[in-house]
């Protein structure tokens, strides 16, 4: 049975890193005390990871690095499974580059609890076509771990009635690669995360959700379980 977590965000405004998903995680964790990270999205690779294991420490679980020793030992040694944010591309080029992407997507099949935010997130799903990020590295394909059947948009905002900025919304970016793509794409706010345990995915968070599918309109989604 697939066990997944995935965050639109992992620093809410007002608090500091993981702070808001603290509760979530660890009760998503419970039980585990190694946790593989991949910090590809980053560029300070040692940085990331040694924020990442201080963040874990107080909950007695021990970060190991994929970038620090054999990733593909790291992964398979792991109890669960961390992806971080930042850029997108960067991170998908770097999973190809290691050939981890495969190995972690079939551990999470497996049954391996998988932890991602924002583009660790965006990963989770079939491809990174969701992604607002620059392309500041070429991945070999578009396509990223297929662990979700639904697309990822997080840090999602809401059209501002009043703003003057003229360019597409997020709304009309997401139409704009329905136009093109099938599937589906949750658009996540700020401080949501949506939790899969095997068939069921439950949204979690202050906020609802907005949806997306070709073809339809999009509509909300409370926080609860998803219709998909």
């Amino acid at each position: 049975m697939t066990r997944i977590l995935l965050l639109s965000n992992s620093i809410q405004f007002g608090s500091g890193f993981l702070d808001h998903a603290e509760s979530e995680i660890t009760d998503f964790l419970r039980g585990v005390t190694r946790v593989a990270f991949v910090p590809f999205a980053a560029f300070d690779l040692d940085d990331y990871a040694d924020r990442v294991a201080r963040r874990f420490a107080p909950w007695n679980i021990t970060i190991s690095s994929v970038h620090r020793r054999d990733g593909s030992r790291v992964i398979d040694d792991a109890e669960a499974i961390f992806i971080g944010g930042g850029n997108t591309f960067r991170l998908l080029t770097r999973l190809y580059e290691t050939k981890l992407l495969h190995r972690i997507a079939a551990r999470v099949r497996d049954g391996i609890p998988f932890l991602g935010s924002s583009a660790g997130s965006i990963v989770a799903g079939p491809s990174l076509k969701t992604t607002k990020d620059m392309p500041v590295l070429e991945p070999e394909s578009f396509s990223a771990l297929g662990i979700v059947p639904f697309h990822i948009s997080p840090h999602y905002l809401d059209p501002d009635p009043s703003s003057r900025h003229m360019g597409e919304t997020q709304e009309e970016r997401i139409l704009q690669f329905l136009e093109e793509n099938e599937g589906r794409v949750v658009g996540l706010r700020e401080g949501t995360m949506l939790r899969v345990e095997g068939e069921s995915v439950t949204l979690k968070g202050p906020s609802s959700a907005r949806l997306f599918q070709r073809g339809a309109p999009p509509g909300e989604c409370p926080p609860g379980a998803m219709p998909w």
